[in-house]
């Protein structure tokens, strides 16, 4: 059942505030390499900025960010962290996108144990209202708005091939004679989570034993915290595709943020 999401006025004027005086709370994301995707990132911090949220943007860097691109980061108001890439185990496991590998490395965010609640951005997403107020969900839980299986990219899923979507599971029921429907399942690009060392640890660690999938980290987060994902609304991570995939399911009045994802 979907958490009643109340908004709460901004705290902040028209910059970041410094988080010291703030509750532990921040947005998060995450950048590789020295190509355009800093862009992205300057547009999700400009775009944070412009929403008045009351706090801060980190984002976790690889050592493959070359310093230029930091210092503009930082010259938004961001905080820079560098982590260390996570690989999964060696296979032959093809992902849906090459570069799919190197999103493993966003789990090193659950290190980040100076704050005690994080909602994750991709860099290729922008906020268009305030959702300060999705820090308030009750803890325990992890967060994200359901995935479509409509795509041609969920070929290899038994959803795709029987025609089955979460985003209108009546319109193709889940045939019985399949045993019980999957469990539900959330776009990794946007989530709200409780940074923990404990589960830090445990992740790596799950990671080492379980093989790849197409979807990478996107697949593995969804098996991991199955047991206590709760979706939340798309309006709070409208990927484009619904928009010809579930048109009936977007009020475009109400979306607050949009993944402009490939």
């Amino acid at each position: 059942m979907t958490p009643e999401l109340v908004p709460t006025a901004a705290k902040s004027g028209a910059g970041f505030t410094k988080p010291a005086t703030l509750a532990r709370r921040a947005y998060v994301t995450f950048l590789a390499g020295n190509g355009d995707y800093v862009k992205g990132v300057v547009g999700l911090a400009k775009g944070l900025r412009r929403v008045k949220t009351a706090y801060p943007l980190v984002v976790a860097v690889l050592p493959d960010v070359p310093d230029e691109h930091r210092q503009i980061l930082e010259s938004q108001g961001c905080i820079v962290r560098e982590i260390e890439p996570v690989y999964p185990p060696e296979n032959q496991t093809q992902f849906a996108m090459a570069y799919y590998v190197i999103n493993y490395s966003k789990l090193r965010i659950w290190e980040f144990v100076e704050y005690r609640k994080m909602i994750y951005l991709d860099g290729d997403i922008q906020v268009y209202e305030n959702i300060d107020h999705l820090f308030d969900l009750p803890d325990g839980y992890f967060y994200a708005v359901m995935d479509c299986f409509c795509e041609k990219t969920w070929s290899h899923s038994p959803q795709y091939k029987v025609g089955h979507c979460q985003q209108c599971p009546d319109k193709v029921l889940w045939p019985t004679e399949m045993g019980q429907p999957p469990s539900l399942y959330f776009n990794a690009g946007m989530f709200v989570f409780e940074p923990s060392i404990g589960t830090y640890h445990d992740l790596l660690k799950t990671l080492q034993v379980t093989p790849p999938t197409p979807f990478a980290e996107q697949d593995f987060l969804n098996m991991y915290f199955n047991h206590i994902y709760k979706p939340i609304p798309l309006t709070y991570n409208l990927v484009l595709a619904m928009l010809w995939r579930h048109p009936q399911n977007v009020n475009l009045d109400q979306v607050k943020v949009v993944h402009y994802c490939k």
